[in-house]
């Protein structure tokens, strides 16, 4: 499994590094010291596993989190325990305080390949995939709440202005991307553009009704009743053998 560690302190970095040389299935492909150097090496490297400080100079990690449309499996690494709540409220795969233990990290690389037997991992969504599929995830933030989501759990995303707003569980938080954005990187035999404001994922489809001029009239398991536009509707229509 490929690795990137972010972390401020190189001293901090080599001594995970050194740690890891005794999991040799985990794979450090490189390494990273702020949130935008961080960026460019995921989007370069391509890693399945990120090491993650929260706290580094200039953006959070939790910041680098929300610039990415995918994120990878992340076990954050941080001095700061009061960040520990939170990690585990956005569903981290681990949080290892520092110093790191040999003992807890060897823990940590367990629950990683545990998770690895049963999900689809980022190297194969690189490697099989253009676009996000519903056993990718997302990282979403709205105030102190964060949380990271399957696609396959979101039923709903409804452009407001410059954000949009994602309908998952009872949750509807807001994200600072664009719909258009977003429908470039869905899966589209998983995901819809209903209309200009809303992309409904059709799985997650509960009833759908003829309705005016032509258009369809569909609700979601959560309850929201999505209009398709006439234009759409045909295109529906033909997805859904309707």
């Amino acid at each position: 499994m490929d690795a990137l560690i972010i972390d401020d302190e190189r001293l901090a970095r080599k001594e995970l590094m050194g740690l890891l040389s005794e999991f040799p299935e985990i794979r450090i492909v490189g390494e990273a010291s702020n949130a935008d150097e961080a960026l460019e090496k995921i989007n370069e490297l391509n890693p399945e596993l990120l090491f993650l400080d929260i706290q580094m100079p200039g953006k959070t990690g939790f910041q680098l989190l929300e610039s990415l449309d995918f994120v990878p499996n992340v076990i954050f690494t941080t001095a700061y325990d009061e960040y520990a709540l939170k990690a585990f409220e956005v569903n981290a795969l681990d949080y290892l305080m520092k110093p790191i233990q040999k003992e807890r990290l060897s823990e940590t690389v367990r629950k990683i390949f545990e998770k690895e037997k049963t999900e689809q991992n980022y190297a194969d969504h690189m490697k099989h995939q253009q676009k996000l599929g519903v056993n990718d995830q997302v990282f979403v933030k709205d105030g102190e709440r964060c949380w990271f989501v399957k696609l396959s759990e979101i039923r709903l995303f409804e452009s407001d202005g410059n954000y949009v707003k994602v309908y998952f569980g009872k949750d509807k938080p807001m994200i600072h991307k664009s719909l258009n954005g977003l429908d470039e990187r869905l899966d589209d035999k998983v995901f819809f553009r209903a209309s200009r404001k809303h992309i409904i994922n059709l799985s997650a489809i509960q009833n759908i009704e003829q309705w005016f001029n032509g258009g369809l009239m569909v609700t979601l398991n959560g309850g929201e009743k999505i209009e398709v536009s006439r234009r759409q509707a045909v295109r529906f229509k033909d997805m859904m053998s309707l």
